[in-house]
């Protein structure tokens, strides 16, 4: 979702850093001038600067971080972008929101011999919902996806009265917790929180999800991500570049070139050629 339905250059990205590193100082009582690169060499290492300092062992309170990292950031940045609506809803696909990335997929439709395809988009992301809501609704894209995979989907809270939401997928008790074998380069999770770039983080979005890893196509802006998308069986498009990283199949300088470099999308009614090895896209995911 950041930074690929919206661009770096918002500021946003930077903003959250700085948030997360005000909160390390006041909340955490770090050392000034450890803290920017302790910041960042968690995020490298640890897929999040927050699950980070949870596997150092620092304990606070998940929601006060995130009411401090992100209630702070400038959404007043974020603008209505009607092309991008206008392309999303055009999807015959469901589309899951994931912070960073897009997942579009199509479902067969419930008849054994039909030739038409019922479609989906979620949002997945490594944010909590309250900022997962925030963007989207500042975008104007808030009705756009068929589903919210966030740090709550992944990270349920330890009790159970917990507020739903229609739109926000929830995590399924009946998870096979154990992730397929990955090449030793990609990143896998070392801590207690769950979070992209692991590959167990995307086979469970994937589970909760309900869908086809080799009918959905995954948009994302980090390379590391992209290439755990591939290793737990994703197609995948890196979003923000026009060279292929590691593990992509496809590249987009920006998400606006969707239809142009993905025409396919567009073609149901039994006319959807196949795209990459698989027989129909059926989902598309944005992180």
């Amino acid at each position: 979702m950041d930074d690929t339905l919206y661009p770096l250059s918002t500021g946003l990205n930077l903003a959250c850093r700085k948030n997360i590193e005000g909160y390390m100082l006041k909340h955490l009582l770090m050392e000034e001038s450890e803290v920017p690169k302790l910041c960042v060499d968690l995020y490298r290492e640890y897929g999040t600067t927050m699950a980070g300092l949870k596997a150092f062992g620092y304990e606070f309170d998940n929601d006060e971080f995130h009411a401090y990292v992100h209630g702070r950031l400038p959404y007043e940045k974020l603008k209505p972008d009607p092309v991008l609506r206008s392309l999303l809803l055009s999807m015959p696909q469901r589309k899951i929101v994931c912070n960073s990335f897009i997942l579009v997929c199509a479902v067969e439709s419930i008849a054994p011999n039909s030739k038409t395809w019922k479609w989906s988009s979620q949002v997945f992301t490594n944010a909590d919902q309250a900022h997962a809501h925030q963007v989207l609704n500042r975008l104007g894209l808030n009705d756009c996806f068929d589903g919210i995979i966030c740090f709550e989907t992944l990270n349920p809270p330890n009790y159970t009265n917990v507020p739903t939401d229609t739109h926000l997928l929830t995590w399924s008790k009946s998870f096979n917790k154990d992730c397929n074998q990955v090449e030793s380069g990609c990143f896998n999770s070392k801590t207690q929180i769950l979070c992209k770039p692991s590959v167990e983080a995307i086979e469970a979005a994937i589970q909760i999800a309900n869908v086809d890893p080799r009918k959905t196509l995954f948009f994302d802006d980090s390379a590391r991500n992209i290439a755990s998308g591939k290793a737990a069986g994703l197609n995948t498009v890196i979003v923000g570049r026009s060279d292929l990283v590691p593990g992509a199949d496809y590249a987009l300088n920006s998400i606006h070139n969707i239809k142009e470099a993905l025409p396919k999308i567009w073609e149901v009614e039994g006319e959807l050629q196949q795209m990459i090895q698989s027989p129909a896209v059926e989902t598309m995911v944005l992180a």
